[in-house]
């Protein structure tokens, strides 16, 4: 895929993946994800909008000198952690991220036991992050990643406060939004918890 530096390891799997070539949406947005600067990205449904997720993880994560990098992605419900771990699978196939998915059909003793050994990348909806982070009191702030996929689907179903309260608990760390559309709750919870953010409107 032809990225500006983007990492040997991540490049290897696209290549035997046959991804040899960015849409639009990765091209325009893949300098500015990966300088950590806080983001708003609006494209249509089918854009490739995870896809552009996590190979901007796998990029940020597995360059040189981290040493215990952390992504958070908040998706929607049980069937987008399963698909998002899949492309973890698929595209960090090369990298040895450890890569996790819960959701509120999973064991939360079990969620919590596994975390606690150590990972890399945490996919979840927003009710089980919520009730996991509240009850574990896990350290997130060496988190370097946080993620919000499918933005406009999530905040209808009224998670803004859980969503916040993770997010304040965090001091330091890059935030993006990613949505079909740009509407007033996006706009209301980016300005509470994004700094000077880029936005992109893909169309």
């Amino acid at each position: 895929m032809k990225l500006k530096k983007i990492n040997e390891k991540l490049q290897e799997a696209l290549i035997e993946l046959g991804l040899t070539d960015a849409n639009d949406l990765q091209q325009e947005t893949f300098s500015t994800l990966k300088s950590g600067a806080d983001c708003i990205v609006i494209s249509p449904k089918g854009s490739g909008k995870s896809t552009t997720i996590v190979l901007n993880v796998i990029q940020q994560l597995v360059c040189e000198g981290e040493e215990s990098p952390r992504a958070l992605i908040i998706v929607e419900d049980k069937a987008k952690v399963l698909a998002m771990e899949e492309l973890f699978e698929q595209l960090g196939s090369k990298t040895d991220l450890r890569v996790y998915g819960i959701h509120d059909k999973g064991d939360m003793e079990y969620d919590k036991n596994y975390i606690s050994t150590g990972i890399d990348v945490l996919i979840g909806t927003p009710n089980r992050l919520g009730d996991m982070f509240t009850t574990a009191g896990y350290n997130i702030n060496r988190l370097k990643m946080f993620i919000l996929d499918d933005a406009d689907a999530i905040l209808k179903l009224r998670h803004e406060t859980k969503i916040m309260r993770i997010s304040n608990s965090i001091a330091r760390t890059q935030r993006l939004i990613f949505s079909e559309q740009l509407t007033e709750r996006i706009e209301i919870l980016a300005e509470k918890m994004l700094l000077e953010p880029f936005l992109f409107e893909i169309e």
